[in-house]
């Protein structure tokens, strides 16, 4: 017996997608706030001591995060329309990783849970964003082709 999977003729934006925008986004505002307001504290715990001392950053960093978490929830609500929402909230996301390596990596030494953050905070949500922007570009070129 031949079982047949059904496949649309056009692309589809389903709810999951719209789950993990909501869930990413929130993540990384929570994430960006424990930064912007517990920083030092946050940071002597990803550096397993605690002899890190000075403006470390925190703020800016934090406020990044928050900032790039918001877009990126908010373009839940409207992905097709808001595209350019979600765009500006990845590219957030990625340059949250990328100031984090720059400002924090020099006085931080590896660990695991400086390889958590890193890993599972900023860089692996980029992968699942990625692909949910991808899809929401092809949703959008399908209904603009449409009459």
């Amino acid at each position: 017996m031949k079982t047949s999977s059904i496949q649309p003729d056009f692309p589809m934006f389903t709810m999951p997608h719209r789950g993990l925008l909501l869930l990413s986004g929130i993540y990384a505002i929570v994430w960006g706030a424990f930064f912007r307001w517990f920083g030092p504290t946050v940071l002597n715990w990803l550096a397993m001591d605690n002899s890190l001392d000075g403006w470390s950053g925190t703020l800016f960093y934090g406020s990044l995060g928050m900032v790039g978490g918001l877009l990126v929830f908010l373009s839940a609500f409207y992905p097709i329309s808001w595209i350019y929402l979600m765009g500006l909230g990845i590219l957030g996301k990625a340059f949250s990783l990328v100031s984090f390596l720059v400002l924090y990596m020099d006085s931080l030494e590896w660990n695991k849970r400086l390889g958590f953050h890193v890993i599972f905070n900023e860089a692996l949500w980029l992968i699942p964003l990625g692909i949910i922007f991808w899809k929401a570009l092809k949703v959008k070129k399908y209904l603009k082709s449409q009459p």
